[in-house]
């Protein structure tokens, strides 16, 4: 696979930001990697809830089909690969 200099760029870039969200939620990559183990399979069902700092609420699910499983597993080959 070929990368451009923006390609490769914008690459380091997210690598940053990951290595500052790491540190700054330093339990939530370990969250993933259990959810990652044990629980994502066909059928789970995926709660989103957001609050804002003013209070206001946001929450959304999904049940997961084999087509986001395959989502899933290239974005786990992709991170294994930073």
């Amino acid at each position: 696979m070929n990368f451009n200099f923006q390609q490769i760029a914008l690459a380091q870039k997210l690598h940053g930001h990951l290595n500052t969200f790491r540190q700054n939620h330093p339990k939530f990559p370990m969250f993933l990697d259990a959810i990652f183990k044990e629980a994502l399979r066909e059928g789970t069902v995926v709660e989103f809830h957001v609050t804002t700092p003013e209070g206001r609420e946001y929450t959304s699910n999904l049940r997961l089909q084999e087509s986001d499983l395959e989502f899933i597993e290239t974005l786990k080959s992709m991170r294994s690969g930073m």
